[in-house]
């Protein structure tokens, strides 16, 4: 009976087709109606029915042509599907015709939903297997080349399947409630910070808070939980497959960009051009100096590396796709701490920036190693080459700079005497500069010795025991030119001993910043040598300039023939007075800063002329013209005492 009942509903099904399918598309789309309708009403079942019906009215044609009250046979039904081959193309393509119109419905279903496909993992997962099948689809036709048509419409149904996968895609990676935009350092807000910024300084209405320091850069930051790159790996990889691989690397970048450039901003960066940064007052380059330097390291050592880790996870066997979104994903930021680095290299090379330079010419090289396996692949490449490029300028700027001391101390003018003899302002500074420039001896020695193309490799070897050639001659060059400025400066002096006592003061100065640091180890033993030479000379200078004419009036000759009348010596003593109080009045004012040979000085007068005065007086004592009018105002111990008053540097 249910068989009975089966046969009417398939007769009364053929004779709707019959009716209505004018056309075998039109035949076509009323049998697919029926078996959506009604699983007894299979296409397999309708075909049957179909090509039963036909085969018994060609039959009845054949046995005695048609009776006066037979009934018109009723056409034939389309064939079932086929499989396409190369010997029945148009059973292909019209089968495929109808996988396409499938494909179709289903896919406008989801393409045209209003919340994410991905909101519901069932339909994520029917959608990715509608797309598999419309991939393979549009590659059968692809292959038959024999219906452009069907071709155009399947390619258009893709595009606007990889439209919404697109979407897809970038929401999966954006979407706040899966993203970690926190990197090391913790991105919180620092309130003497914010203060930096306000409404007008590029960032938008609300400052952006500063990041903490980071120390340590062993760190990986996890943007997506393992679910989400799970998800975009398999849209990823329809894309690719459809041939949006490009559109897809895209999407990432652009879906990446705006955590990267937040966690560039949060570190205190802001883009400036180059002739911002040329401009800049040095107080203010020096402090975005100060936040380049950590914000670079965090940049290359933290947030790069974990990018690359994340497009290396999504485009996992997906290649070259992942390279190519990964370096569109962190050029622009990376390129503006570079071109920052660059701009710096070509600013003013003014002495005192040589140590902010020296700071950035280390962080950039320290990392070079590192970014070979993040930089690896022919895309990002070019990346790795301008950090390597931007080290090289710093080296390169860092020469410049030190070379530039030296037209720093020729420019000093000799204008101004040091009141005392003291120790002139360019003794100082240079010689503090470059004891704080030796602090960075390594550094030098690879900028001086020119190994800057080697940069990321072996660090030069550095003998702590004799100089490296380059930097320990120039050092030795500036000294020289600083020698010879100091000896220009001396002549301003119109006493020719109080130049003596500059020079001495200076070069003691310099003995003493060189002995006991780096300096020493970079001139050697025999540039020292030299130097305290000439500091024993120009003691000398000193001493026969201003003691001169006193130790000559304190000569009394010999006993006996030859020897000097009470009268003459009585002259000489009172010559004596005169030139000891003189000498006292002007040289208190003079100034020996080193303790130690300021008592060397005072010692070599006081042995000198306290023996000859002794003397004198003894010869006037033993002079009986002389006693009677003797008067003795200074005793030796007297002079002992106002020798020991000289040099302190102050008028009396």
């Amino acid at each position: 009976m249910a068989e009975d009942g089966e046969e009417k509903l398939l007769a009364t099904v053929q004779h709707i087709v019959k009716t209505l399918g004018r056309t075998d598309t039109m035949t076509e789309d009323i049998l697919k109606v029926f078996s959506n309708y009604d699983g007894r009403l299979s296409l397999d079942k309708l075909y049957a029915t179909r090509a039963a019906a036909a085969a018994a009215a060609v039959a009845a044609a054949g046995a005695g042509g048609a009776g006066e009250h037979s009934m018109p046979a009723s056409p034939p039904m389309p064939a079932p599907p086929a499989v396409p081959s190369a010997a029945a193309a148009i059973p292909a393509v019209t089968s495929l015709e109808r996988t396409v119109r499938t494909l179709d419905r289903q896919i406008s279903q989801f393409v045209t939903m209003e919340r994410l496909i991905w909101a519901d993992s069932a339909d994520a997962d029917a959608f990715l297997e509608a797309v598999d099948d419309l991939i393979g689809t549009v590659q059968e036709l692809d292959a038959a080349g024999t219906n452009r048509g069907l071709l155009d419409r399947a390619d258009e149904l893709l595009s606007r399947c990889m439209a919404r996968l697109e979407d897809e895609f970038r929401a999966l990676i954006e979407r706040p409630d899966d993203v970690a935009p926190v990197a090391p350092g913790g991105f919180e807000s620092d309130e003497s910070e914010e203060e930096d910024y306000d409404a007008d300084d590029g960032y938008g209405d609300e400052p952006i808070p500063i990041a903490k320091p980071v120390s340590d850069f062993d760190v990986v930051i996890d943007a997506l939980p393992p679910g989400s790159v799970s998800d975009v790996h398999h849209i990823g990889r329809r894309m690719v497959d459809a041939g949006f691989g490009r559109e897809c690397a895209e999407a990432y970048a652009v879906a990446r960009r705006g955590f990267i450039d937040e966690s560039v901003a949060r570190l205190g960066i802001r883009s400036r051009t180059v002739d911002e940064v040329h401009s800049l007052p040095w107080e203010e380059l020096e402090f975005d100096i100060a936040r380049w330097i950590p914000a670079f390291k965090m940049v290359f050592r933290i947030l790069i590396p974990s990018e690359r880790r994340l497009c290396d996870r999504v485009f996992d066997g997906l290649a070259p796709y992942g390279d190519l979104a990964f370096v569109a994903a962190v050029r622009t930021q990376a390129l503006q701490l570079i071109s920052f680095g660059d701009a710096v290299s070509a600013a003013s090379r003014a002495p005192e920036r040589l140590f902010r330079v020296i700071d950035m010419y280390e962080a950039v090289r320290d990392l070079l190693p590192d970014l070979d396996p993040v930089f690896s692949d022919p895309y990002s490449a070019a990346l790795r080459a301008e950090v390597s490029a931007v080290c090289n300028t710093l080296g390169s700027s860092i020469k410049g700079i030190f070379m530039e001391l030296e037209n720093l101390i020729r420019r000093d003018p000799a204008r101004v005497s040091v009141p005392g003899g003291g120790i002139h302002p360019i003794t100082r500074y240079v010689m503090n500069y470059l004891r704080a420039a030796c602090g960075s001896r390594q550094t030098l020695e690879e900028v001086m010795e020119g190994d800057l193309g080697g940069v990321g490799g072996a660090a030069i070897a550095v003998d702590p025991d004799r100089p490296t050639s380059s930097l320990a001659v120039h050092i030795a060059w500036i000294m020289d030119v600083l020698h010879k400025n100091l000896e220009t400066k001396s002549k301003i002096y119109r006493d020719p001993p109080l130049a003596s006592i500059f020079l001495m003061n200076n070069g003691k100065y310099i003995i003493h910043k060189v002995n006991g640091s780096e300096l020493g180890i970079l001139l050697g033993d025999e540039w020292m040598k030299q130097m305290m030479s000439r500091v024993r000379r120009w003691s000398l200078e000193y001493q026969r300039g201003a003691w001169a004419k006193v130790m000559s009036v304190l000569q009394t000759g010999g006993p006996g023939i030859g020897s000097l009348p009470a009268k003459a010596l009585l002259q000489k003593l009172r010559m004596f007075n005169g030139y000891l109080e003189e000498i006292c009045a002007i040289q208190s004012e003079w100034v020996i800063t080193d303790e130690q040979l300021r008592e060397d000085v005072r010692a070599a007068i006081t042995d000198s002329v306290k023996s000859a005065y002794t003397g004198l007086i003894a010869r006037l004592k033993s002079s009986p013209e002389a006693a009677q009018d003797l008067f003795i105002k200074h005793t030796p111990e007297d002079v002992e005492v106002q020798i020991q008053h000289l040099f302190e540097g102050v008028s009396k």
